[in-house]
């Protein structure tokens, strides 16, 4: 009976101890993975805080940024090549004041597809009677072809377009139809209406139009076409930004594009241009197109992801500003940061998804999307993740980092054009020609500034913080399709039956 007793005793204890053991294995682990967790977490809030360290944008640095810029404005005025700056004479001298009447077209050309359009244009009263436009997509052939076939297509397309006018628009008699031309390559200008093709970019390859006037080939090809129309200007789409804001505001000075890539023009008193070595033009004024996208300086906050996504750009060392601000980088920008944290603290789990490793994945319509997810649970962060990095399960806590990267990219963004922004406003504040309280409005287009709110919103009041009480009052208004309706009213205010233009 004690035998028995004993045994059942020891098998008792036998069974508790190997219960204490595996229980204590069991929570051992658990207090393992959890600190291997925390280990993790606190390794991914580490790359977070260094990320916000040298993202930040102070109000002091920003009005380094501002004063730099106007430092390079000037330089880029002075010389030819005196700045990062190209400060380009645009040799628009007359922006459309709302006077205009008549019937002009726009051609905007600068991807894979181009658009035609035209505008009946009444005068004061009637502004913009009424309009019409076509989209058109360019074959791939004729991308890598020769320039007569391209602007002979072009041209085709045109004089199809302009065939099917109908009653309700007139061209004035004895008027010849008028183009407004917006050629988005790199061109050296040499007048309003002439411009030689630097070289090609967005999977354009034609060899014998590069040194080429694009203004004499399209004109060659309209002729061909038996199309009598004539090129009154040559712009790109800042400064066709710029005159369909002041179409509608005569205070508007300033345009800047913050879209998928950023640049910015304003309107410049052609004394203040020593560049400049011909005849001041009659209105004392130029468009200055500044190409800022190329604007650089030791007071930039440029990270590790921002390095590496500049020396694996096709241009290293150019455009940093562009690569700081623009939709075309931020989602890159946020992906790499994302990168780091799936390598270093398995962000997403054990293996790091391979998506993440591919170039551009995400896009600036992805990150706005994410960064204004007010779901409670973060649902869009986790659709974006599961669509484009493949992440199927992601945890809270995991969304939220997400976020903060996001808003810390975007608000960098923001912060950044607004100094670049106040440095030209400061500019032109400090010309003694100015008139001290003439009210400055900046024309913005492009879908950063249209469709991301927290961008727009930080924008603004970074604007206003950087520039104080140093420069006269200043508003940001919206803008669209200065590439289009733009080109159109650069050639009416350039319209060869003008007496004169004054901007």
């Amino acid at each position: 009976m004690e035998k028995t007793m004993m045994k059942t005793t020891i098998a008792v204890a036998a069974a508790t101890a190997v219960a204490v053991s595996v229980s204590g294995v069991i929570w051992y682990q658990k207090v393992n993975r959890k600190r291997e967790g925390n280990g993790k977490l606190a390794r991914a809030e580490e790359i977070l805080v260094e990320l916000q360290r040298t993202c930040a944008s102070p109000l002091e640095r920003l009005r380094q940024l501002a004063d730099a810029m106007v430092v390079e404005m000037h330089a880029g005025l002075a010389l030819e090549g005196g700045s990062r700056l190209k400060m380009l004479l645009s040799y628009v001298d007359s922006l459309p004041t709302g006077d205009e009447e008549g019937l002009f077209y726009g051609l905007d050309l600068g991807g894979t597809n181009f658009r035609v359009l035209r505008v009946q244009l009444g005068g004061k009263e009637k502004r913009i009677v009424d309009r019409e436009a076509k989209e058109i997509s360019i074959p791939p052939h004729i991308m890598v072809g020769s320039s007569g076939e391209l602007f002979g297509f072009i041209a085709s397309e045109l004089a199809k377009f302009v065939a099917t006018e109908g009653d309700k628009f007139q061209v004035f008699d004895g008027r010849q139809r008028e183009l407004g031309f917006t050629f988005s390559f790199p061109v050296r200008q040499s007048s309003i209406a002439s411009g030689t093709l630097i070289k090609w970019t967005k999977g354009f390859s034609i060899e014998d139009a590069v040194g080429a006037d694009v203004v004499a080939e399209l004109t060659a090809a309209m002729d061909k076409q038996g199309l009598d129309m004539r090129v009154a200007a040559l712009i790109n789409d800042t400064v066709g930004t710029l005159a369909g804001g002041r179409y509608y505001d005569e205070d508007v000075t300033v345009a800047v594009i913050l879209g998928t890539g950023t640049n910015a023009a304003y309107v410049e008193r052609a004394s203040n241009i020593p560049k400049w070595h011909g005849l001041l033009p009659k209105s004392g004024e130029m468009v200055i197109n500044m190409e800022w996208g190329n604007f650089k300086s030791s007071h930039l906050p440029i990270t590790e992801f921002d390095r590496a996504l500049d020396e694996d750009s096709l241009n290293p060392g150019e455009q940093i500003y562009e690569k700081l601000i623009s939709g075309m980088y931020l989602g890159d920008i946020v992906r790499r940061v994302l990168l780091k944290m799936a390598e270093e603290a398995e962000l997403f789990g054990d293996t790091v998804p391979s998506k993440l490793r591919a170039p551009f994945i995400l896009r600036s319509h992805d990150i706005s999307s994410m960064h204004h997810d007010i779901s409670p649970d973060l649902e869009v962060v986790a659709a974006k993740l599961k669509e484009n990095i493949g992440v199927i399960d992601s945890s809270f806590e995991t969304r939220k980092m997400v976020v903060q990267v996001c808003d810390i990219i975007t608000r960098r963004a923001a912060q950044l054009a607004a100094a670049g922004i106040a440095g030209v406003l400061k500019k032109l504040g400090k010309d003694p020609s100015s008139k001290s309280n003439h009210k400055r409005v900046v024309a913005i287009d492009g879908a950063l500034f249209e469709h991301n709110t927290v961008f727009r919103n930080c924008l603004e009041r970074s604007l206003t913080q950087v520039l104080g009480e140093e420069v006269c009052p200043f508003t940001l208004k919206r803008a669209n399709d200065g590439s289009g309706i733009g080109a159109a009213l650069i050639a009416a205010s350039h319209s060869q039956y003008n007496s004169l233009g004054e901007l």
